[in-house]
């Protein structure tokens, strides 16, 4: 892992195409205490902590040591083989954004999952690529992936990548972490000459870059996570059934194409396609983009019934559903906009909703 730079020219041209690092992606001030947690080993761990910290819905990736018993080992020791120690990196990530599965396509596009005598120019069995799964769960989604995987076509060698329990992560020193930030051009001398770009690339061609599943797994956090996600009022209106002022809301004269997901959980629930300007302050819709994703209850807050509309999985309160909208339903779902959150058409793919895509095509076509 350690290269010395040859000349000063190759330091130059380095520095000349490395001249932007890309930073970690912007995210929400959880802790890491309520975050989810995923541990892999891909080889050379400056290069898995920096692929990782640039997947949407992770907030940090720590390189480090997992896999061996003795406490507390030092860089010196675990590269020196016979530790039982492989680099690992301990990625945190909110599954509200990502989920595990999505973690594990990322995985697969950074490493040689046919190879596990090490990863590219850094031999031995403590550069193996490995899986440690934190709980059961964890462990059913790996098998099955990696199966997935196999069955694809892609490599025409076993997948030999191991699956195998969690048991202790401790982190390297400090002048590991963030290894690609604090020393940009090594960093990209190293990986340029470890041949692990032109391998992926090779490999995955234009699969390389990672399109989210549109399979989330949709989710209630806790009380506790989402009060740490959430403005006051978003809580207020979600998770008390509150309600927000009319005409001082976010998106009650959003005109952009795109669709609303539940602020909680990130289920798709309506699309600006079947918006419409209702005159009462609130963002209006003639029916759900994803009618599955809507619960209808009855409610009597005003003493008289009224239908409240809510989310199926996190259970937000999102609003009610009058029977005075326009034709083709007749139906209004008036939303509080403190209950959503816009996507853009632009960032649906990127974001892990590109089968919606589609509906805005077909509105080009028209």
């Amino acid at each position: 892992m350690k290269i010395k730079l040859s000349t000063l020219i190759m330091l130059i041209s380095i520095l000349l195409i490395s001249a932007c690092v890309e930073s970690k992606q912007p995210t929400q001030a959880l802790t890491k205490s309520e975050l989810s947690i995923a541990t892999f080993a891909g080889g050379c761990f400056w290069c898995v902590e920096s692929d990782f910290e640039k997947v949407p819905g992770v907030h940090q990736a720590i390189s480090g040591f997992s896999g061996g018993d003795i406490p507390n080992p030092s860089y010196k020791q675990v590269s020196a083989g016979g530790t039982g120690y492989v680099e690992a990196v301990q990625v945190y990530y909110d599954p509200s954004i990502i989920s595990y599965d999505d973690l594990l396509q990322a995985f697969w596009r950074q490493i040689n999952p046919t190879d596990n005598k090490g990863q590219f120019v850094d031999r031995g069995k403590h550069y193996r690529p490995v899986i440690f799964y934190h709980d059961k769960k964890q462990q059913t989604i790996a098998e099955l992936s990696k199966q997935n995987l196999q069955a694809s076509g892609r490599f025409n060698k076993p997948i030999t990548t191991e699956i195998t329990q969690f048991k202790t992560f401790y982190s390297a020193e400090d002048y590991h972490q963030d290894y690609y930030k604090k020393n940009p051009i090594r960093y990209k001398y190293y990986r340029y000459n470890s041949g692990r770009d032109q391998y992926l690339t090779k490999t995955w061609g234009d699969d390389l870059k990672l399109t989210p599943s549109s399979a989330h797994q949709f989710v209630k956090p806790s009380d506790k996570i989402i009060r740490k996600k959430l403005s006051p009022l978003q809580y207020k209106v979600t998770q008390q059934d509150g309600t927000e002022q009319a005409f001082k809301n976010s998106y009650w004269d959003e005109k952009r194409l795109g669709i609303y997901v539940d602020i909680v959980s990130g289920e798709p629930l309506f699309s600006s396609i079947d918006k419409f300007k209702s005159g009462t302050g609130w963002p209006s819709f003639t029916k759900p983009l994803t009618a599955e994703h809507i619960i209808e209850k009855t409610d009597y807050f005003l003493l008289y019934p009224r239908t409240e509309v809510r989310s199926k999985y996190a259970d937000s309160h999102l609003g009610h559903v009058f029977k005075d909208g326009p034709k083709p339903t007749g139906l209004r779902y008036c939303i509080n906009s403190a209950s959503l959150r816009f996507i853009p058409v632009k960032e649906l793919q990127n974001a892990g909703y590109g089968e919606y895509l589609k509906y805005f095509k077909q509105l080009e076509n028209k």
